[in-house]
């Protein structure tokens, strides 16, 4: 099986077309991959460009434990890479469809850095979206932190602390993933408001666990500080990762703009698919 391995911060996927397919890709596979001790290693899969009859490209996007997202900032980028380093696209505008949405992309320096239109963003988990970002409160081991719903096309939580490390995203990030309050679980971020143009994030990632940069929690974080005026419309997210800038206009429209960078192309031996 080929594969093109990426990275957007840190945040890595592999990319699989799948006309270089001879099977299936099953869960099973999905989880071997993406093993970094058993596989190649990495955060998803971005299965594509399939066809789509809206849109340029289809994307699916798959989390490491098999289940399929919606969206991901990170891996649109990649996967719009991918289409430049294949002459699939040049340097026009072009237009994506997921699970979450519909998206326009632009590859820009010499492939090295994308731009990504990811929506407009709801201050809910729901269809329907809610005008304004509204605090709920949860409890986790003893801890109370107060929330704030985003949808990018896929469910956040937003939390803002005075101090925010890797140590509280690992220890509370897959409980409140995983509570039942949040029915197809949520990515996390616990988010420190640096100035008026600049956030710092830890993220929790659902189905992928903590990693050093994401796409649309930079794009959730920022919008849910900027609609609490706790930051402009024009914000720099830091991450462990990098940095991600994220644009908003009146409407809560977010264009994402960030750096990618190609690892590897390869090919997956079927005894690696078979050994989980």
């Amino acid at each position: 099986m080929k594969f093109s391995k990426y990275h957007a911060l840190g945040n890595d996927y592999i990319v699989i077309d799948p006309k270089d397919l001879n099977e299936n890709l099953s869960d099973a596979h999905i989880k071997a991959i993406c093993d970094r001790h058993f596989g190649i290693g990495s955060d998803g899969i971005l299965f594509g460009p399939e066809k789509s009859d809206n849109c340029d490209f289809a994307l699916r996007i798959f989390n490491p434990d098999s289940s399929e997202a919606e969206k991901s900032g990170n891996g649109l980028r990649i996967f719009s890479r991918y289409l430049w380093d294949q002459s699939l696209v040049a340097h026009n505008e072009f237009t994506i469809e997921t699970k979450g949405g519909i998206v326009n992309s632009i590859v820009g320096d010499k492939g090295l850095s994308v731009s990504v239109g990811m929506g407009n963003v709801r201050f809910t988990h729901e269809s329907i979206g809610e005008p304004e970002p509204r605090p709920e409160t949860i409890n986790v081991k003893g801890h109370e932190f107060t929330y704030y719903l985003a949808n990018v096309g896929n469910p956040h939580c937003v939390i803002f602390l005075d101090d925010v490390n890797p140590s509280l995203a690992k220890e509370f990030g897959n409980i409140i993933e995983n509570d039942p309050r949040f029915t197809n679980r949520t990515n996390v971020q616990f988010v420190k408001v640096i100035d008026n143009e600049s956030i710092q994030i830890e993220i929790w990632e659902r189905g992928a666990g903590y990693t050093y940069a994401s796409g649309s929690s930079s794009t959730a974080a920022a919008s849910v500080a900027h609609a609490l005026g706790l930051c402009d419309s024009n914000i720099n997210v830091q991450m462990p990762g990098g940095i991600i800038n994220i644009k908003l206009n009146d409407q809560f429209f977010a264009t994402m703009t960030g750096p990618v960078r190609k690892i590897c192309d390869g090919d997956v031996c079927s005894e690696a698919l078979n050994s989980l």
